[in-house]
């Protein structure tokens, strides 16, 4: 980490202990570059965790110093925070360091050594304990979680908790391991990791497919998803095939694209909406109760706008509507009725489709599905397809 990246970390409003956030955060970098990484995870629990005695007296004065500005909680929780990423974006560079992420975010579940020496010492393990309630370290275990070792990562999960399953889908990685305080540098480490993962998910997928079409198999290509072969590989013919003889859903999804620009008014938009999401859906489920609620949905989105040709604007926030309509209104209000009806009567790889046919045809929609949708779908459902729209 460069010296302006580390004047960044530090630039705190707080100007009582800017300098002394400065001279942390470069000793803590020096730890990462100088010393093995069960040095600095030792060193790190002195200085936070049991807060007395540090082997470097000018660090524990800087920390004293903080202290004794008063920062509130979420000042100080920052600096930990930073504290931590300073030492895990070192480790992240070198696969055979990574290990050591989880050694440092559970140093916060220990308890200190001793009882506190001075009040420095009792208002740090105090700030320390609500740490680990905050969106910060959760976000710090979810990393952690990525990382444990890889005998345990490449075990067949049983438990599908979000959290035993977030490491599988790249796509949550910004929303699950990063929070509205990250650093540009925490950013771009999260956003390399997703890429890596995502690179290798795809690959492994590849090599399976094209397995599964050679007259032989052998046992060296394993399925990478967590569903049973034949659902993968009905799953895959689905996503792939030509729907009606003449078109893939990419197909369709372009030509939908075309007739959104063409079309005069909104109104005209959402029944053509209608018509492209429900012509695959079965008759006998789509006659109930399920056709009635999407257009009426539709028909009351926005319907002052209906007389308005419609522009992106408009075609990307309907988009939302539909996702919300069809997976879960919002995460304040989770409810998955519709969803669940949809992955009972149908099964999982026609409702997902459904939410693939939205984002092929307007990608803008692709990161909304990703940030509020999906965390249903992974406790659902393993998804064959790494990535909507892609």
């Amino acid at each position: 980490m460069s010296n302006s990246n580390l004047n960044s970390l530090s630039n705190n409003n707080n100007s009582k202990y800017a300098k002394q956030e400065q001279q942390l955060y470069q000793h803590l970098q020096d730890l990462a570059c100088q010393q093995d990484p069960e040095e600095s995870i030792g060193n790190f629990r002195t200085l936070f965790i049991d807060a007395s005695e540090y082997f470097i007296p000018e660090i524990w004065q800087t920390i004293e110093t903080i202290i004794d500005a008063d920062p509130d909680e979420e000042e100080f929780h920052n600096i930990l925070n930073r504290s931590c990423y300073i030492l895990i974006n070192r480790w992240l560079q070198n696969p055979q360091l990574q290990k050591s992420i989880p050694e440092l975010v559970d140093l916060f579940q220990l308890k200190p050594n001793g009882l506190p020496p001075c009040w420095t010492s009792k208002r740090v393990r105090t700030l320390i304990r609500s740490f680990t309630e905050t969106e910060k370290y959760i976000a710090l275990q979810r990393l952690a979680k990525m990382f444990i070792r890889e005998t345990q990562e490449n075990t067949k999960i049983v438990d599908r908790k979000l959290e035993k399953l977030i490491d599988r889908y790249p796509y949550l990685y910004e929303h699950c391991f990063l929070n509205d305080e990250s650093t540009d540098e925490e950013q771009q480490e999260i956003q390399k990791i997703r890429q890596k993962k995502q690179q290798k998910y795809e690959i492994d997928l590849s090599k399976y497919i094209t397995y599964q079409k050679l007259p032989r198999k052998s046992n060296s290509v394993e399925n990478p998803t967590l569903i049973r072969d034949e659902e993968l590989n009905e799953a895959v013919k689905y996503f792939t095939k030509k729907v009606d003889g003449s078109q893939t859903l990419r197909d369709q999804a372009q030509q939908f694209k075309t007739f959104c620009y063409l079309t005069c008014s909104y109104l005209t938009f959402k029944d053509g909406l209608y018509e492209y999401l429900t012509d695959t859906i079965d008759y006998g489920y789509s006659k109930r109760q399920f056709n009635r609620k999407l257009y009426h949905k539709l028909q009351n989105t926005w319907s002052d706008n209906n007389t308005q040709k419609p522009n992106d604007s408009l075609i990307l926030g309907t988009c939302k509507k539909m996702l919300d309509f069809l997976v879960v209104e919002s995460l304040e209000q989770p409810k998955h009725f519709i969803f669940y009806d949809l992955i009972n009567n149908l099964g999982a790889t026609v409702a997902i489709g459904m939410l693939l046919k939205i984002v092929l045809f307007c990608h803008q929609a692709k990161p909304y599905l990703e940030k509020n949708s999906l965390f249903c779908l992974i406790i659902i459902k393993e998804l064959p397809l790494v990535k909507f729209g892609g």
